[in-house]
Protein backbone atom coordinates (compact mmCIF):
# COMPACT_ATOMS: atom_id res chain seq x y z
CA UNK A 1 0.00 0.00 0.00
CA UNK A 2 1.34 3.08 -1.04
CA UNK A 3 0.19 5.63 1.52
CA UNK A 4 1.33 7.73 4.37
CA UNK A 5 -0.82 6.75 7.80
CA UNK A 6 -0.49 9.08 10.81
CA UNK A 7 -1.76 8.05 14.08
CA UNK A 8 -3.07 11.01 16.42
CA UNK A 9 -2.90 8.23 19.91
CA UNK A 10 0.58 6.33 20.74
CA UNK A 11 -1.29 3.99 23.31
CA UNK A 12 -1.36 0.26 23.18
CA UNK A 13 -3.84 0.31 20.20
CA UNK A 14 -1.97 2.04 18.25
CA UNK A 15 1.22 0.23 18.87
CA UNK A 16 -0.32 -2.69 18.21
CA UNK A 17 -1.67 -1.40 14.51
CA UNK A 18 1.71 -0.25 13.65
CA UNK A 19 3.42 -3.64 14.48
CA UNK A 20 1.38 -5.89 12.72
CA UNK A 21 1.72 -3.20 9.97
CA UNK A 22 5.51 -3.01 9.70
CA UNK A 23 5.20 -7.15 10.47
CA UNK A 24 2.85 -7.80 6.94
CA UNK A 25 4.88 -4.99 5.29
CA UNK A 26 1.65 -3.12 3.76
CA UNK A 27 3.52 0.37 4.81
CA UNK A 28 7.02 0.53 5.39
CA UNK A 29 8.50 2.28 8.37
CA UNK A 30 9.26 5.99 7.14
CA UNK A 31 5.81 6.48 5.99
CA UNK A 32 4.36 5.35 9.00
CA UNK A 33 3.73 8.32 11.73
CA UNK A 34 3.03 9.05 15.10
CA UNK A 35 2.10 11.42 18.09
CA UNK A 36 0.33 12.24 20.82
CA UNK A 37 -0.97 14.96 23.13
CA UNK A 38 1.88 15.30 25.64
CA UNK A 39 3.65 11.98 26.43
CA UNK A 40 7.12 12.31 24.89
CA UNK A 41 8.68 9.59 26.32
CA UNK A 42 6.16 7.45 24.98
CA UNK A 43 6.86 8.26 21.51
CA UNK A 44 10.34 8.34 22.14
CA UNK A 45 9.70 4.55 22.93
CA UNK A 46 7.60 3.71 19.74
CA UNK A 47 10.66 5.45 17.39
CA UNK A 48 13.23 3.42 19.20
CA UNK A 49 10.96 -0.27 18.79
CA UNK A 50 9.55 0.30 15.80
CA UNK A 51 11.65 3.15 13.44
CA UNK A 52 8.63 5.33 12.65
CA UNK A 53 8.03 8.81 12.41
CA UNK A 54 7.13 10.46 15.70
CA UNK A 55 6.15 14.17 16.18
CA UNK A 56 5.09 16.24 18.17
CA UNK A 57 3.09 18.24 15.93
CA UNK A 58 -0.16 17.01 14.63
CA UNK A 59 -0.97 19.51 12.36
CA UNK A 60 2.00 18.88 10.43
CA UNK A 61 1.04 15.19 10.09
CA UNK A 62 -2.53 16.20 9.02
CA UNK A 63 -1.12 17.57 5.89
CA UNK A 64 0.91 14.98 4.65
CA UNK A 65 -1.19 11.55 5.93
CA UNK A 66 -3.28 9.95 3.15
CA UNK A 67 -4.65 7.78 6.27
CA UNK A 68 -5.32 9.30 9.53
CA UNK A 69 -6.24 6.96 12.50
CA UNK A 70 -7.95 8.81 15.60
CA UNK A 71 -6.41 6.90 18.56
CA UNK A 72 -6.85 9.60 21.23
CA UNK A 73 -8.88 8.95 24.33
CA UNK A 74 -13.24 9.81 24.03
CA UNK A 75 -12.69 12.95 25.94
CA UNK A 76 -9.72 14.65 23.22
CA UNK A 77 -11.29 13.16 20.41
CA UNK A 78 -13.90 16.37 19.35
CA UNK A 79 -10.69 19.02 19.85
CA UNK A 80 -7.96 17.20 18.07
CA UNK A 81 -10.00 16.67 14.89
CA UNK A 82 -11.38 20.38 15.15
CA UNK A 83 -7.62 21.54 15.61
CA UNK A 84 -6.37 19.96 12.70
CA UNK A 85 -9.88 20.47 10.29
CA UNK A 86 -8.02 23.16 8.75
CA UNK A 87 -5.33 20.44 6.91
CA UNK A 88 -8.24 18.12 5.89
CA UNK A 89 -9.31 17.68 2.83
CA UNK A 90 -11.67 14.77 1.21
CA UNK A 91 -8.94 12.87 -0.54
CA UNK A 92 -8.26 11.66 2.80
CA UNK A 93 -9.48 8.48 4.80
CA UNK A 94 -10.08 9.17 8.64
CA UNK A 95 -10.02 5.82 10.49
CA UNK A 96 -11.51 6.19 13.60
CA UNK A 97 -11.20 3.54 17.11
CA UNK A 98 -12.42 5.75 19.25
CA UNK A 99 -15.44 4.38 21.60
CA UNK A 100 -18.82 6.21 21.29
CA UNK A 101 -18.01 8.17 18.52
CA UNK A 102 -20.07 8.52 15.46
CA UNK A 103 -19.03 8.82 11.73
CA UNK A 104 -21.45 11.46 11.55
CA UNK A 105 -20.20 12.78 14.60
CA UNK A 106 -16.55 12.98 13.24
CA UNK A 107 -18.18 14.47 9.63
CA UNK A 108 -19.60 17.30 11.69
CA UNK A 109 -16.54 17.92 13.58
CA UNK A 110 -14.74 17.78 10.40
CA UNK A 111 -16.82 20.03 8.32
CA UNK A 112 -16.31 18.65 4.97
CA UNK A 113 -17.32 15.63 3.00
CA UNK A 114 -14.64 13.59 4.31
CA UNK A 115 -14.24 9.71 4.09
CA UNK A 116 -14.64 8.39 7.74
CA UNK A 117 -14.25 4.80 8.78
CA UNK A 118 -15.26 3.64 12.52
CA UNK A 119 -13.40 0.92 13.88
CA UNK A 120 -13.56 -1.61 17.04
CA UNK A 121 -10.62 -3.58 17.74
CA UNK A 122 -9.64 -4.94 21.14
CA UNK A 123 -6.64 -5.70 22.57
CA UNK A 124 -5.85 -8.99 21.30
CA UNK A 125 -4.61 -6.88 18.15
CA UNK A 126 -1.29 -7.10 20.34
CA UNK A 127 -0.82 -10.67 19.15
CA UNK A 128 -2.75 -10.70 16.01
CA UNK A 129 -5.56 -12.21 17.22
CA UNK A 130 -8.12 -8.95 17.06
CA UNK A 131 -11.91 -9.57 16.70
CA UNK A 132 -12.13 -6.13 14.54
CA UNK A 133 -15.43 -4.46 13.31
CA UNK A 134 -15.70 -1.83 10.91
CA UNK A 135 -18.37 0.16 9.76
CA UNK A 136 -18.40 3.02 6.67
CA UNK A 137 -19.30 6.49 7.00
CA UNK A 138 -21.82 8.14 4.15
CA UNK A 139 -18.65 9.22 2.03
CA UNK A 140 -16.29 6.20 1.98
CA UNK A 141 -16.14 3.95 -1.25
CA UNK A 142 -15.30 0.24 -1.78
CA UNK A 143 -11.34 1.37 -2.37
CA UNK A 144 -11.52 3.14 1.50
CA UNK A 145 -13.17 -0.07 3.04
CA UNK A 146 -10.60 -2.55 1.60
CA UNK A 147 -7.88 -0.13 2.75
CA UNK A 148 -9.33 -0.72 6.07
CA UNK A 149 -9.62 -4.51 5.87
CA UNK A 150 -5.94 -4.35 4.83
CA UNK A 151 -4.89 -2.41 7.44
CA UNK A 152 -6.77 -4.25 10.08
CA UNK A 153 -6.12 -7.59 8.72
CA UNK A 154 -2.90 -7.42 10.08
CA UNK A 155 -4.02 -7.51 13.48
CA UNK A 156 -6.64 -10.27 13.25
CA UNK A 157 -10.08 -10.93 11.97
CA UNK A 158 -12.14 -8.12 10.34
CA UNK A 159 -16.20 -7.89 10.22
CA UNK A 160 -18.22 -5.66 8.30
CA UNK A 161 -21.24 -4.22 10.45
CA UNK A 162 -23.86 -1.61 10.25
CA UNK A 163 -23.37 1.59 12.60
CA UNK A 164 -26.18 1.07 14.68
CA UNK A 165 -24.53 -2.29 15.45
CA UNK A 166 -21.17 -0.56 16.78
CA UNK A 167 -22.46 -0.49 20.54
CA UNK A 168 -23.08 -3.99 20.90
CA UNK A 169 -19.99 -4.59 18.84
CA UNK A 170 -17.84 -2.67 21.78
CA UNK A 171 -19.28 -4.61 24.24
CA UNK A 172 -18.50 -8.06 22.94
CA UNK A 173 -15.72 -7.64 21.23
CA UNK A 174 -14.25 -4.23 22.42
CA UNK A 175 -14.88 -5.22 26.07
CA UNK A 176 -15.18 -9.05 25.43
CA UNK A 177 -11.74 -10.05 26.01
CA UNK A 178 -11.99 -8.16 29.97
CA UNK A 179 -14.98 -10.34 30.66
CA UNK A 180 -13.58 -13.80 29.38
CA UNK A 181 -9.98 -12.77 31.48
CA UNK A 182 -12.44 -11.96 34.73
CA UNK A 183 -14.06 -15.69 34.53
CA UNK A 184 -10.23 -17.13 34.09
CA UNK A 185 -8.99 -15.21 37.33
CA UNK A 186 -12.27 -16.96 39.09
CA UNK A 187 -11.19 -20.33 37.59
CA UNK A 188 -7.87 -19.84 38.68
CA UNK A 189 -8.39 -18.62 42.28
CA UNK A 190 -11.01 -21.62 42.38
CA UNK A 191 -8.32 -24.16 41.66
CA UNK A 192 -5.54 -22.77 43.17
CA UNK A 193 -7.85 -23.02 46.91
CA UNK A 194 -8.70 -26.53 46.13
CA UNK A 195 -4.73 -27.40 45.67
CA UNK A 196 -3.64 -27.21 42.52
CA UNK A 197 -0.60 -25.30 41.76
CA UNK A 198 -0.56 -21.50 39.98
CA UNK A 199 1.00 -22.32 37.55
CA UNK A 200 -0.56 -25.61 36.34
CA UNK A 201 -3.49 -24.03 36.57
CA UNK A 202 -3.17 -21.04 34.42
CA UNK A 203 -1.35 -23.19 32.19
CA UNK A 204 -4.12 -26.00 31.87
CA UNK A 205 -6.86 -22.95 31.69
CA UNK A 206 -5.38 -21.02 29.13
CA UNK A 207 -5.36 -23.64 26.82
CA UNK A 208 -8.89 -24.99 27.75
CA UNK A 209 -9.65 -21.31 26.79
CA UNK A 210 -7.74 -21.26 23.59
CA UNK A 211 -9.05 -24.82 22.44
CA UNK A 212 -12.56 -24.23 23.12
CA UNK A 213 -12.37 -20.70 20.70
CA UNK A 214 -10.67 -22.95 18.10
CA UNK A 215 -13.81 -25.30 18.39
CA UNK A 216 -16.27 -22.38 18.19
CA UNK A 217 -13.83 -21.03 14.84
CA UNK A 218 -13.91 -24.18 12.92
CA UNK A 219 -15.46 -26.90 14.18
CA UNK A 220 -18.74 -25.63 12.45
CA UNK A 221 -21.29 -26.37 15.62
CA UNK A 222 -22.76 -23.90 17.91
CA UNK A 223 -21.96 -23.13 21.44
CA UNK A 224 -25.10 -24.92 22.60
CA UNK A 225 -23.97 -28.66 20.53
CA UNK A 226 -20.36 -27.98 21.51
CA UNK A 227 -21.79 -27.70 25.32
CA UNK A 228 -24.11 -30.32 25.04
CA UNK A 229 -21.42 -32.69 23.87
CA UNK A 230 -19.26 -32.53 26.52
CA UNK A 231 -22.34 -33.25 28.88
CA UNK A 232 -23.27 -36.12 30.38
CA UNK A 233 -25.98 -37.21 32.56
CA UNK A 234 -25.30 -37.29 35.95
CA UNK A 235 -21.64 -35.97 35.12
CA UNK A 236 -19.44 -33.23 35.91
CA UNK A 237 -20.41 -30.92 33.27
CA UNK A 238 -24.08 -31.19 34.23
CA UNK A 239 -23.31 -30.62 37.98
CA UNK A 240 -21.46 -27.55 36.94
CA UNK A 241 -23.64 -26.00 34.48
CA UNK A 242 -26.98 -26.78 37.06
CA UNK A 243 -24.71 -24.81 39.52
CA UNK A 244 -24.41 -21.69 37.28
CA UNK A 245 -27.84 -21.64 36.05
CA UNK A 246 -28.97 -21.41 40.17
CA UNK A 247 -26.75 -18.28 40.05
CA UNK A 248 -28.77 -17.06 37.00
CA UNK A 249 -25.15 -17.22 34.86
CA UNK A 250 -27.25 -16.20 31.56
CA UNK A 251 -28.94 -13.36 33.41
CA UNK A 252 -25.72 -11.83 34.40
CA UNK A 253 -23.76 -12.37 31.37
CA UNK A 254 -26.49 -10.99 29.11
CA UNK A 255 -26.62 -7.82 32.16
CA UNK A 256 -23.20 -7.26 31.86
CA UNK A 257 -23.19 -7.20 27.69
CA UNK A 258 -26.23 -4.70 27.86
CA UNK A 259 -24.65 -2.63 30.90
CA UNK A 260 -21.38 -2.25 28.74
CA UNK A 261 -23.15 -1.21 25.49
CA UNK A 262 -24.82 1.31 27.76
CA UNK A 263 -22.05 2.93 28.26
CA UNK A 264 -20.91 2.63 25.25
CA UNK A 265 -24.06 4.96 24.23
CA UNK A 266 -23.41 7.38 27.04
CA UNK A 267 -20.02 7.85 26.25
CA UNK A 268 -21.02 8.85 22.98
CA UNK A 269 -23.24 11.76 24.26
CA UNK A 270 -21.54 12.63 26.32
CA UNK A 271 -18.79 14.01 23.78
Amino acid sequence: MNKKIAFLGAGSLAEALISGIIKSGLISKEKIYVTNKSNLDRLKYLEAGYQVQCRTNKEELAKVADLIVLAMKPKDAIPSIESIRPYLTNNQLIISVIAGLSTDEIERAVGIDIPVMRVMPNTSAMIGHSATALTPGKYVTDEHIKETNQLFQTVGLTKIVPEGDMHTVTAISGSGPAFIYYMVEAMEEAAIEMGLDAETASVLIAQTVIGAGKMLQQSGETPAVLRENITSTGGTTEAGLIELASHDFQRIVTSCINRARERSIEIGKSK
